[in-house]
């Protein structure tokens, strides 16, 4: 579904190597992000991002968190949002780049900017997904 299977681990971290993440299986949902908040918390255009089961994700090292959203402490890269349920990772900190993971659908295109495309075959969205 995600361009990986059930046994694959992907793995990454912050800039400096401080926080350590990795993720077992298939993403649940694999997607890019216009909004004011993705724009403005990732510094870019979008955010590209995967979504798991909480239970397939596990971390190492210190991070600090605003709004849930936990960074580095040292190096203040965005990695990760966690709850009971799921985990969604800035798919940007992953080691292997290019990713295998393709975006399967785009939020908020009203924000997108004009000299970006939709993505291929990815479900659009004028806002959240319903």
């Amino acid at each position: 579904m995600n361009g990986v299977s059930a046994m694959t681990v992907l793995s990454g971290n912050c800039l400096c190597g401080q926080v350590q993440v990795s993720v077992r299986g298939e993403a649940l949902r694999v997607g890019i992000c216009h909004c004011t908040d993705c724009r403005k918390e990732s510094g870019s255009a979008f955010t590209f991002y995967g979504i798991w089961p909480a239970a397939q994700f596990e971390y190492s090292g210190e991070t600090g968190e605003f709004r849930g959203r936990h960074f580095c402490t040292g190096c203040g890269s965005r990695l990760f949002s966690v709850d009971d349920e799921e985990a969604e990772i800035k798919l940007g900190i992953l080691s292997e780049a290019p990713t295998p993971l393709v975006p399967r659908y785009e939020l908020w295109i009203k924000r997108r900017e004009p000299w970006l495309r939709p993505v291929e075959g990815a479900e659009q969205h004028e806002e959240d997904r319903r």
